[in-house]
């Protein structure tokens, strides 16, 4: 499964594929649309998790979700997610999106007089597990797309390399024995901003690309009285990422944080575009980090009118 991604681009099952290329129906002339697209944004703490993705006999964000909205709708539903996050992986920023009968739309104020959105926020409170909390329901455009239409995604790692730092109610925080060197990290993880083919640090999709832009891959180490005050933080940010994109990023500036690699050697896997394991001197598919300290943080989406063409671009792209 992706690592938070991991995921988003390349992942779709057919089942997803499938929903996401059938906008809510409408007609021309006034008359109502037969079903109404929502937007989802959650959060979820993905420790007890096996991941976003429904499997058989495994506990999933999407399957607790897909339950929940069974249960208050009383109609089989299904979620198009903007990534679909490894075992063990977080989100505070998740979307996805799902398209609802208006009919059953309608039912769900009963004799209140919220709206059907909000209606929908309240109404899962009740029934979902702790772990994981919808916060808003807002109805999009058809033309919405949840997975296709972001612009980019933000995930954060956080690490713990010290006693001092270590929080044992932090699940979200990877603990590391060894101290990092942060400025190390950050001059090494500039070579690999932009445009490039990342096959040395993900797992390939049979059929899919391994081309990403990444946009920011950053550390730093937040002050007293800041978030996250002690820690180690890296922020990356790409248009989309493949499978364990992220955490093979930072599995290898680990090493560099180690003293282990010099501060060019992320920037040499990168150039060898390889799956091969990588011996102790010589350059090979970047490690892969646990995926206790990822966390997805946002996804952007472009306005409403400009949905449609960057859905159509990422489609265009992803083949």
């Amino acid at each position: 499964m992706p690592d938070a991604f991991s995921e988003p681009a390349d992942s779709a099952t057919p089942r997803e594929w499938t929903v996401s290329h059938q906008p809510a129906r409408s007609f021309e002339g006034g008359h109502e649309m037969q079903s109404a697209r929502l937007r989802l944004d959650l959060s979820y703490d993905g420790t007890d998790f096996h991941g976003w993705a429904a499997q058989p006999g495994q506990r999933t964000v999407q399957g607790e979700l897909e339950r929940a909205l069974a249960q208050v709708t009383r109609t089989e539903l299904r979620l198009t997610v903007a990534g679909r996050t490894d075992a063990g992986v977080h989100a505070r920023g998740q979307v996805c999106h799902l398209d609802v009968p208006r009919d059953v739309l309608a039912t769900l104020p009963g004799r209140s007089d919220r709206s059907p959105a909000d209606a929908l926020v309240t109404r899962l409170a009740g029934v979902l597990p702790p772990d994981v909390v919808v916060h808003i329901v807002r109805e999009v455009p058809a033309s919405f797309d949840a997975r296709f239409g972001a612009l980019w995604r933000r995930y954060r790692y956080r690490i713990s390399d010290g006693p001092a730092v270590h929080d044992p109610l932090r699940r979200d925080v990877l603990r590391h024995r060894r101290p990092l060197d942060v400025e190390a990290m950050s001059e090494a993880s500039r070579a690999l901003l932009g445009e490039h083919d990342f096959l040395s640090y993900c797992r390939p999709r049979e059929g899919a690309t391994t081309i990403r832009e990444l946009r920011e891959l950053s550390w730093e180490r937040p002050g007293e009285g800041q978030a996250d005050e002690g820690l180690i933080v890296a922020t990356v940010v790409a248009d989309a990422f493949c499978h364990h994109m992220v955490r093979s990023l930072v599995g290898a500036m680990i090493g560099v944080g180690e003293g282990r690699r010099p501060p060019e050697w992320p920037a040499e896997v990168l150039s060898a575009r390889t799956r091969e394991a990588a011996t102790r001197d010589g350059v090979g598919a970047a490690p892969l980090c646990p995926s206790r300290g990822l966390t997805l943080d946002h996804v952007a989406y472009p306005p409403d009118e400009e949905l449609a063409a960057r859905a159509a671009i990422a489609r265009t792209r992803r083949a």
